[in-house]
This record gives structure tokens, C-alpha cells and sequence, in this order.
């Protein structure tokens, strides 16, 4: 099993984000090294970390013009049921779906960090909002239309605008 391991190559340069980033990672590899007997106890406590991770960002993008339903914050969505249900899963003794789950986030948080929480970290600064105080220092720059996209080529045309202007 590849335990994933903090590394420059995963800072988006916000330490907020960074911070709880690191500690998803370090409690990732506590699960992934976990015995049978300390693993639920493990997966929950990276499940309410994750929860309070996606939370937080989920925030963000809600003061800073994105969706409700925007795609992003639709992946935590995602994540958070299916993590929940691998701890169903284990509550019943079947263990094996954890360490899968476990694995399976090892390859998905990389691509979902350097990808869609770049593209927030982006637009943060681009907003001049501070994501411990949530403070907004442009607030001119907030897009007239509401973000639903999540970056890329599935953005609306103001988060591709409000993307290309941060760079």
C-alpha cells in the first residue's frame, strides 16, 4: 500500500489550506498504518477532520461567489458519503472496505489538491479574502453570476475569468 507523504508539491501557498491539508495527509497514513483494532476509531477521526476541512472550504467558496451546488463542493459531498459508508461498513466488521477507501484517497487527494483546491487557493487571493477571518477586501471582484463550475474546462465563464485575472 502507498501511504501518501506531505511534500512541497502539495502546498498551494495559503497556509490555512496547507495546515489542514497536512494533517488530512498525517491522518491518512495513521489509518493506512492502523491494526484492526484502532482502525474505525482512526477512519472517524479523519472522517470529522474531513468534515471540518470541507466545511471550512465549502464556506469560502460560498462567500466568495461560488453555487451552492458548484462541483467542488459537490465532490466533498461525494467523499464524505462514501467515507461514512466505509465506516458503516466497518461498524459491521467488514473491514476491508477502509483500507480500500484508504488507498483509494492516497491517489485522489493529490489530483483533487493540486487541481480544485489550486483553483480555489486562486481565486482567495484573487478576492483578496482572508480565510481566517473572512474578510473580503475586494469585494468589486466578486462575480455577477454565481460559480457552479469547479475549474477548468467545466467552469462557468466568470470563474475562468476570475481564474485567468489571478495569474
Amino acid at each position: 500500500m502507498s501511504t501518501l507523504v506531505w511534500s512541497e508539491a502539495l502546498s498551494l501557498s495559503m497556509p490555512v489550506m496547507d495546515t489542514t491539508h497536512q494533517e488530512f495527509v498525517d491522518l491518512l497514513a495513521e489509518v493506512e498504518a492502523a491494526d484492526d483494532a484502532s482502525l474505525l476509531a482512526k477512519w472517524q477521526t479523519l472522517i470529522d477532520h474531513t468534515d471540518e476541512h470541507f466545511a471550512r472550504e465549502d464556506k469560502w467558496m460560498l462567500d466568495t461567489g461560488f453555487a451552492p451546488a458548484n462541483c467542488h463542493s459537490s465532490q466533498h459531498a461525494v467523499v464524505l458519503k462514501v467515507l461514512r459508508e466505509g465506516a458503516e461498513r466497518g461498524a459491521a466488521g467488514d473491514l476491508a472496505p477502509i483500507r480500500q477507501m484508504a488507498h483509494e484517497l492516497t491517489i485522489w487527494f493529490p489530483h483533487h489538491a493540486q487541481n480544485m483546491d489550486f483553483g480555489l487557493a486562486l481565486h482567495l487571493k484573487s478576492m483578496g479574502y482572508d480565510p481566517e477571518t473572512g474578510q473580503l477586501s475586494n469585494p468589486e471582484k466578486l462575480p455577477e453570476q454565481a460559480i457552479s463550475g469547479c475549474g477548468g474546462s467545466c467552469s462557468t465563464d466568470s470563474e475562468a475569468t476570475t481564474a485567468a485575472e489571478a495569474q
